[in-house]
């Protein structure tokens, strides 16, 4: 079993992702298709549940991509439950201490380095025997996004296991008493996601980051930050078909 996302970092790469929150296998095929490093499952604040989930894994690598999901919460049995599934990575919401990474961690890993419980229903006929043998492909991402996680973030950074730390900059910023917003002029803000990337670098673990859209996201890379996810699925729709009958509408004069 080898995850494309863990053999780009080792080589010293960045990887660039796209986000689905609509509950479809066919859209996740579509978004799949076009070259992105991985694409993940919002099971936070998406609309996917488990049972979609499972053929939206599948049609994710099906197209060669590398599928991880962003769980519910910091929760052993969605965790693995997901890995079952044949999910390559898990990105963990709310994480605010070293405690709350290693719990994170743990549910990724198999005794004796972890508290995984065996069954990997459709991971092993997808990955094989090697499941158990492979289990550091297993991409472990925890997301700093509140002001206990930023307090915390070098003794987060530096736990054993976590593969990165992905920053929330829209909870980050209501963390500070800011507007949610991807970017703010406000200087706290920006100072906090510098932080983040810092001890990242620090610590040697990878610096990831939820941006909106192309612009933003090559403006990570520059800054140092080596995960980055480009686009959300239901936003980009939105915004193509408001763009459209925006043309549409301009050009017949219509209103």
């Amino acid at each position: 079993m080898t995850n494309t996302l863990q053999a780009l970092w080792d080589a010293g790469g960045a990887v660039r992702g796209a986000w689905c929150a609509a509950p479809s296998s066919v859209t996740a095929e579509a978004v799949a298709s076009v070259g992105y490093d991985y694409v993940c499952l919002d099971m936070q604040h998406g609309a996917i549940g488990y049972a979609d989930a499972v053929p939206m894994l599948q049609a994710v690598s099906g197209r060669g991509a590398t599928p991880i999901v962003r769980v519910g919460a910091n929760d052993p049995a969605e965790i693995g439950k997901v890995l079952d599934a044949g999910a390559l990575g898990v990105v963990v919401p709310m994480v605010g201490s070293a405690e709350e990474a290693a719990r994170a961690v743990a549910a990724c890993r198999y005794p004796p380095r972890g508290r995984r419980s065996y069954g990997p229903v459709r991971a092993a006929t997808v990955f094989g025997s090697r499941a158990v043998a492979d289990l550091e492909q297993v991409v472990c991402a925890v997301m700093v996004e509140t002001e206990e996680g930023l307090d915390r973030v070098d003794e987060i950074a530096g736990t054993e296991g976590v593969s990165a730390i992905y920053v929330g900059p829209s909870d980050l910023a209501l963390a500070l008493g800011l507007p949610p917003a991807y970017e703010h002029d406000d200087p706290a803000h920006q100072q906090a996601i510098e932080r983040i990337r810092e001890a990242c670098d620090r610590h040697g673990v990878i610096a990831g980051i939820h941006c909106d859209g192309g612009a933003m996201a090559s403006r990570r890379l520059q800054q140092g930050f080596r995960m980055v996810t480009v686009v959300n699925d239901l936003v980009t729709l939105r915004n193509g078909v408001a763009a459209e009958l925006a043309a549409v509408t301009a050009g017949s004069g219509a209103s």
